[in-house]
């Protein structure tokens, strides 16, 4: 499949606008809590590590605390995570995780709101993370 076929496959079309998702994920769906986000199986995102950018927003305690958090995601704590969306990147599909879905899902919505496009949530979050024996880093 060339490249055009592969983007025109990606794309999104709503309110006379394209989107070219940077990776899709088969494994979306609506968030039950969040208008216009979309959750992502943990397994999905485990095989597609390196194409996304992973952002944490748990507090600091927590991403190194037991449960750990993945490799290279980036921390932004969500109760300030507002004043750093300009710090997030514009070319790549971002993921949010946390412990178990919820605080993330109202990053991802609160991403939205700010005109953020290619993101998505963490299907129950590190707790199915670690209990899918996925790695982690403490």
């Amino acid at each position: 499949m060339d490249q055009t076929q592969n983007n025109t496959q990606n794309a999104i079309f709503s309110n006379n606008s394209v989107q070219i998702n940077k990776t899709h994920f088969e494994s979306r769906e609506e968030n039950l809590y969040y208008d216009g986000v979309y959750d992502i199986d943990p397994h999905e995102l485990y095989r597609k590590l390196g194409q996304v950018c992973l952002i944490d927003v748990r507090q600091p305690d927590e991403f190194n605390g037991d449960l750990g958090h993945i490799p290279k995601a980036k921390l932004m704590v969500l109760d300030q995570l507002q004043e750093h969306l300009a710090e997030l990147p514009n070319d790549q599909t971002i993921v949010f995780i946390c412990r178990s879905g919820g605080r993330s899902a109202k990053a991802a919505e609160l991403a939205l709101r700010h005109g953020i496009k290619d993101i998505f949530n963490l299907k129950g979050g590190m707790i199915l993370w670690n209990e899918l024996h996925y790695t982690t880093e403490a």
